[in-house]
């Protein structure tokens, strides 16, 4: 799957201050620099506000239009999106971290375990869920019409 995040995309990575602008902006929609010194960050200097604001694009999670002489910022992704990029990113590196990938996943029922038991149940359902799915995938590409395409289709670019 590619990334649509570049590196420091997770909110795990963002010091409070660009998390703090990143939650004024989902509240707003969009902002300048100005709007949202007006709008209570009168507590930071203004040039603090548009470093931050142009960190956070340059992290690829604003975008930014012009408007006048200033900008107007609003959040490239919403904040579940943000969320899930991070969780996965999480995950992505805690299986990459062991050489045996059945041993972050044992620690993970482990911590689901001890968190919630309905969280086990809501990760067997997903995984069931899952399954299922792949399953009408694989079963969709074993379809004797879809067969005899892809045969036609793979004769047809050999001639």
């Amino acid at each position: 799957m590619n990334r649509i995040f570049h590196l420091r995309a997770s909110s795990s990575q963002l010091g409070p201050l660009e998390q703090r602008l990143l939650e004024a902006l989902w509240s707003r929609g969009t902002a300048t620099v100005r709007e949202l010194f007006e709008a209570g960050h009168e507590d930071l200097a203004y040039t603090t506000l548009m470093t931050t604001l142009d960190r956070l694009f340059k992290k690829n999670l604003l975008t930014r239009s012009a408007e006048g002489r200033a900008f107007r910022y609003a959040p490239r992704f919403t904040r579940e999106q943000l969320r899930q990029e991070a969780a996965g990113s999480a995950f992505r590196e805690l299986l990459d971290a062991s050489p045996e990938a059945s041993l972050p996943l044992s620690y993970l029922v482990e911590i689901l375990t001890e968190r919630d038991a309905q969280l086990l149940d809501d990760l067997q359902k997903l995984v069931e869920s899952k399954r299922r799915q792949l399953r009408g995938h694989d079963a969709r590409k074993k379809e004797p019409g879809t067969m005899l395409k892809e045969n036609r289709d793979m004769s047809q670019e050999k001639e």
